[in-house]
């Protein structure tokens, strides 16, 4: 319960600051513990940090990610995945964006938490691959910018500068145009 309460309280702080890492008393504080019993489970804030994608990434595969990345068409698998993700930044912020996107996680991301990131991405850039006929580079950058479209509308409504439903609409359309553009003439 209380590793639980610190992942939680460190994706939270992570969001509000920006970047990593955080200063440990202001996690142990968040928490209502001891800086020693947050090293006790978390001896370094990469661990920390890897526990945080974990809990994140466990969050969208329990709400249907991999099975939303499997629909019959692609532009299915790209609008589910991305309301998806778009609906777990509006309700967690974007944490995983905070955490990934940090030069302090460079190179430190655990293998499992690298592994449960890139089952769904991998399948949906072959599906791009295949559908749209891009390089395998273009498919994982077109992937990679559109995961942009979910997370910065999830991104404003979290941050209350944009209504649910219009965040919704908004991330549907971005992500169907986004594929269009891509499609060959």
């Amino acid at each position: 319960m209380r590793r639980r309460q610190i992942v939680e309280a460190a994706a939270g702080l992570a969001v509000a600051q920006g970047y990593l890492p955080l200063p440990p008393e202001r996690l142990a504080r968040a928490v209502g513990v001891s800086k020693a019993l947050v090293y006790g489970y978390f001896p370094d804030q990469h661990e920390l940090f890897n526990a945080v994608l974990i809990h994140e990434f466990s969050a969208l595969e329990a709400a249907g990610l991999e099975v939303a990345s499997q629909a019959t068409s692609l532009e299915a698998a790209a609008l589910d995945c991305a309301e998806l993700y778009f609906r777990h930044v509006c309700a967690r912020g974007p944490v995983i964006h905070v955490v990934l996107r940090d030069v302090y996680m460079a190179g430190r991301v655990d293998a499992k938490v690298a592994a449960i990131r890139d089952r769904v991405a991998r399948r949906l850039a072959r599906r791009v691959r295949g559908e749209l006929g891009l390089p395998p580079e273009e498919a994982v950058a077109a992937l990679t910018l559109a995961t942009t479209i979910p997370e910065d509308a999830g991104r404003l409504v979290w941050q209350g500068d944009l209504s649910p439903q219009g965040g919704l609409e908004l991330c549907r359309r971005l992500t169907s145009a986004a594929l269009a553009g891509l499609r060959p003439a």
